[in-house]
């Protein structure tokens, strides 16, 4: 590396945990940005439409507790 990305390494490096990840997640999603914000839309509307789907009764919903169980059963 470079001395002035080796630098950065080191500020990163001593960051806290959670702004690490953000850093991580920011550096990831800028590869393909464009790509990106096609994926969020796609499912924000993905979101919007089960919400929608709920609120008609068409979808139903159980408690966290119980999905959380099930998949520590597995």
């Amino acid at each position: 590396m470079e001395n002035n990305t080796q630098q950065i390494f080191r500020d990163a490096l001593a960051m806290p945990p959670v702004e690490k990840a953000t850093l991580i997640e920011k550096l990831f999603y800028s590869f393909d940005q464009q790509k990106q914000e096609i994926t969020d839309q796609i499912w924000a509307e993905e979101a919007e439409s089960r919400l929608d789907g709920f609120e008609a009764g068409e979808i139903t919903s159980k408690p966290f507790s119980t999905v959380l169980a099930k998949i520590n059963t597995k």
